[in-house]
């Protein structure tokens, strides 16, 4: 992403915080995965967004008016001997230079620097709470700089989220963050076409997964944004299974949920098919009701319209859809009030999506749900699950999970699918199956 992005960013969270007060907030620390190996690095989502800077142990300070420069940022000096092991890092050279920093110290001497920069500061803008270590180290800071009462200067009286406002600016998206989320939605879309091709019965949930990674890492981008799902059966029913062992069996569904990173925004996407490449009519009739129901929650996606709107015609429908499969007895509106249809669709409809695949951003404003806006990107996922010992349904439809799920962006007139690449419709999905046979 360009830098002026993040300026842009962090000009409004300045104006947003005021002269006076101060903003902090740390970055992701490198987790030790066993003795010497640590986990692949991933920025924190908040501190990216802010900074774009994608290294360990940094922490950004924000300070409206600040006459030596309102962004400073702590990090790691530049080492000669870690760049000959691990590769290139910024130092503080880098901080200022690439990443438009006014200031930047070292890491090391954040107990040093920061409590001066706290100094005659009315508000303190932090993730409360998010962070124990941070706290602590707050408050240390805030106590150190009371006791200079005496000399005149005065210590924050106020602590502030710095979450509160800074998660309200990434609800929507801008049209670089777009791009990126339509390029993980591209190449999330085609992962999820090469997985249908490749299914074959016999194969294992594993070999499946493999089929999305390579086509994540074949187009450039490596990081997953959540740990796929592929759930052949009974599976389905496990909404978040991650196991990915079992084998594959003619007559099964698959259900692949699964999508992939790019620069940390996120792509979410489901498909189920057929293992064997055709739906039976109990599968066919069933998936159709799932699909109608995403359908009439699209319908309802549009800005002003509510943020539960999409859920309940989803709930309305998929309630027609039970009792027309008999899974339900009784009237659809007494069902739909005694909430009957959780046993087979016990999630919402949808979440937000941006930099983390559950993204931030409050669903209802003083206890009404939010009206949509341009910019604004969700999932609509409805799905029915139907576990395997379901004494009223019928045997052809016992452990069968249905999940079908599209990124959308809120337009100005309406919505936009993200994710329209990935194969949908039972013909769709059949045809580009049966191709490779």
């Amino acid at each position: 992403m360009a830098r002026g992005e993040f300026e842009r960013r962090r000009a409004a969270l300045l104006a947003l915080v005021g002269a006076g007060n101060i903003a902090i907030i740390a970055g992701a620390e490198q987790a030790l995965r066993n003795r010497d190996v640590h986990y692949p690095f991933r920025q924190d989502s908040d501190f990216y967004y802010l900074t774009g800077f994608n290294e360990a142990d940094a922490l950004a300070v924000f300070i409206p008016g600040r006459e030596q420069g309102e962004y400073v940022l702590f990090c790691r000096e530049f080492d000669p001997q870690k760049a000959l092991w691990e590769g290139a890092h910024a130092g503080l050279e880098g901080a200022k230079l690439d990443f438009g920093a006014d200031q930047a110290f070292p890491i090391a001497e954040v107990d040093k620097v920061l409590p001066d920069l706290l100094q005659n500061k009315r508000k303190v803008f932090y993730p409360l709470g998010r962070d124990s270590e941070l706290d602590i180290k707050l408050l240390e800071w805030i106590h150190r700089v009371r006791k200079l009462s005496r000399s005149g200067v005065s210590a924050p009286t106020d602590l502030a989220s710095l979450e509160h406002i800074l998660h309200e600016m990434r609800l929507r998206k801008s049209d670089a963050e777009l791009g990126l989320m339509r390029r993980a939605a591209a190449v999330s879309a085609a992962a999820h076409a090469r997985a249908m091709r490749a299914c074959r019965p016999g194969m294992f949930e594993y070999q499946i997964e493999a089929e999305l990674v390579h086509e994540f890492a074949s187009q450039g981008l490596r990081a997953v944004a959540y740990p796929s799902i592929v759930a052949g059966g009974a599976n389905a029913c496990v909404l978040h299974y991650v196991e990915n062992s079992a084998q594959l069996r003619d007559g099964d569904l698959l259900l692949i949920d699964a999508g992939v990173e790019c620069d940390h925004y996120a792509a979410d996407i489901t498909r189920t098919f057929p293992v064997s490449g055709r739906f039976s009519q109990a599968q066919k009739r069933m998936y159709e009701w799932v699909l109608a129901a995403q359908a009439a929650a699209l319908a309802e996606i549009r800005p002003g319209a509510a943020w539960n709107l999409a859920h309940d015609a989803s709930v309305r429908v998929l309630t027609e859809g039970l009792l027309d499969l008999g899974l339900l007895d009784g009237e659809a509106a007494d069902l739909i009030r005694d909430e009957k249809y959780k046993r087979f669709y016990m999630h919402r409809v949808g979440h937000w999506l941006g930099m983390d695949v559950h993204d931030v951003g409050e669903y209802k404003i003083d206890g009404e749900w939010r009206l949509l806006e341009p910019g604004m990107v969700l999932t609509v996922e409805p799905g029915l699950y139907v576990p395997a010992d379901c004494v009223e349904a019928a045997l052809d439809l016992r452990g069968v999970g249905i999940r079908i799920e599209d990124d959308v962006l809120v337009t100005e007139s309406g919505y936009e699918v993200l994710t329209a690449a990935a194969p949908k419709s039972v013909a769709e999905i059949e045809a580009l199956m049966q191709a490779g046979d």
